[in-house]
């Protein structure tokens, strides 16, 4: 396979067992299911239309947020196109990393590597934030005991680590049931929705182009498509797949046409709900808990109180399948000499990425922390977790991986090229380069409006930090890779190799003249 860089690599077994310890994630794990499974549970579906979908409509002002999931759809189909194929010619846990690093060469590869691991972090570290304080919320209602939010968010932090050494066969049977359990609450409040509607009707305003216009459409782009991701991890599982050139692009398409659709129809449900005049208000006064409110009217309290305690499985289920994919990436850097050898080991027993199961477990143990220490009312106010942790963290995650998604899409077109078959993949390329250009634009959006996004005061210092905190990791990681090219550079060349670097390995092991 022609990559840009000359490599000679046999067809030996790959390199295991280091003092108990494998370098290989193990095979045939996971069928089409439980990756779809694995990879859905990242998006949340519960926690999306709680609080993403009434946040679009009442602080954006966009009630055509229904169209705007549909028309994200077809960009990330789109991106898909390219993404999908480059996974039948690239199996690693690295995904984005490698895939960069296949295409736009190894530094590229090693920033993108960095980027990666910052933006799933925050994405999964911002979640219990949020979850913190609807559990501590829960015992106040139920228990009328106070609880401060970064208890259970601690106790969360263990489960998740403790989760994340077992075998992956065994977390997707755990996201796969809380998924379901998610999806089956909101289609039922779906259906309720249609079947008493607020006083305007069954309407289909919600879909009229007319409705995507005014200054937080950008902002409402930003903030819908950190909902889609999760379809884009398909690719990190690859090495623990069953026919990976097959499941893994059919688990992509399946992952963005299922939350694409399904978020379109329960945003239209809430409009349907409330009355597509009267979406914008409800959502501005009522905030997160427009979605109960609409339940109990329809559904009863008892159903309520049902989906305020799964609210928190489905929040458990995203902090999980974005662990899982932290720890892989680390796995994969670690594999290939981006960090110390030790994270490029797996559990002899489980075949998990222990040691990166272990170091995302300990930065979110340490970034919960600092949050805690600074938050001077832990028991009765939201600020700290939700509008903080949550909100900053995951708009930095949302950040990263529109990035790495939009790098990702040239990437694609840059490796076939390279391999001389760009007039066979053409129509592939000319839709990966109108996905990267539209995911680009999103992306500036972004970092437009991230103080809309994170709730900050106009001309807030917020506004550049925290996407600061993505462009510190694509110039540090850039450096990084040009010293390994400078200094270190047999371990450059093997960056986004995968499996292959193994063979490298044995190879120069074997090697006489060594």
């Amino acid at each position: 396979m022609a990559t840009g860089r000359s490599t000679t690599l046999g067809t030996a077994p790959e390199i295991r067992t280091y003092k108990g310890q494998d370098r290989a994630l193990r095979a045939d794990r996971l069928g089409t299911a439980g990756l779809l499974l694995s990879v859905l549970a990242a998006s949340a579906p519960l926690m999306v239309v709680a609080g993403v979908m009434p946040t679009t409509f009442g602080v954006m002002g966009i009630v055509g947020q229904p169209l705007l999931f549909v028309i994200l759809g077809v960009v990330l189909a789109l991106f898909g196109v390219g993404y999908a194929e480059m996974s039948r010619h690239v199996h690693n846990a690295g995904a984005f990393y490698a895939y960069i690093a296949r295409g736009l060469g190894p530094t590229a590869g090693a920033g993108a590597s960095l980027v990666a691991l910052v933006a799933y972090s925050a994405m999964q570290v911002g979640v219990y934030g949020i979850l913190g304080f609807e559990i501590s919320s829960l015992f106040a209602t139920y228990l009328q005991i106070d609880l401060a939010w970064w208890i259970p968010a601690l106790a969360a932090v263990a489960l998740t680590g403790g989760l994340g050494w077992l075998k992956i066969d065994l977390n997707a049977k755990v996201l796969g049931v809380l998924l379901l359990i998610e999806v089956v609450l909101v289609v039922i409040f779906d259906v309720a929705a249609l079947g008493k509607p607020g006083a305007e009707g069954i309407s289909l305003h919600a879909f009229d182009p007319a409705t995507l216009s005014g200054p937080g459409l950008g902002t409402a782009l930003c903030f819908c498509i950190a909902a889609f991701v999760g379809f884009e991890q398909s690719p990190v599982y690859a090495e623990e797949t069953s026919k990976p050139h097959i499941v893994v692009s059919r688990v992509m398409f399946l992952a963005v046409g299922f939350v694409a659709l399904f978020f379109a129809f329960s945003a239209w449900a809430l409009t349907v709900a409330t009355g597509p005049s009267e979406v914008v208000k409800a959502s501005a006064e009522a905030g997160p808990g427009l979605l109960f409110q609409l339940t109990e009217a329809r559904l009863g309290a008892t159903f309520t109180d049902v989906l305020h305690v799964l609210f928190v499985t489905g929040m458990f289920a995203a902090m999980l399948s974005f662990h899982n994919v932290v720890a892989r990436y680390a796995f994969a850097m670690g594999r290939e000499g981006l960090l110390p050898a030790a994270f490029g080991r797996t559990n002899a027993g489980t075949g998990a990425p222990a040691t990166g199961s272990l170091l995302q477990t300990v930065v979110s143990v340490l970034v919960v922390l600092a949050f805690a220490v600074t938050d001077d009312k832990p028991t009765g106010d939201p600020t700290t977790p939700v509008l903080h942790l949550f909100t900053w963290m995951g708009n930095v995650g949302a950040l990263g991986v529109t990035l790495l998604m939009a790098a990702a899409s040239f990437a694609v077109i840059a490796f076939f090229v390279r391999r001389g078959t760009a007039g066979a993949q053409i129509w592939r390329l000319v839709a990966a380069g109108a996905a990267g250009i539209a995911l680009l634009a999103i992306a500036v959006y972004t970092v437009k409006d991230f103080d809309v996004l994170v709730g900050a005061a106009k001309g807030s210092a917020l506004s550049w930090v925290l996407p600061g905190i993505v462009g510190a990791a694509i110039a540090g990681g850039l450096l990084y890779g040009a010293v390994l090219r400078s200094r270190r550079p047999e371990v450059h060349a093997r960056i986004g190799l995968g499996n292959e670097a193994f063979r490298l390995d044995q190879a120069a092991e074997a090697d006489p003249r060594d």
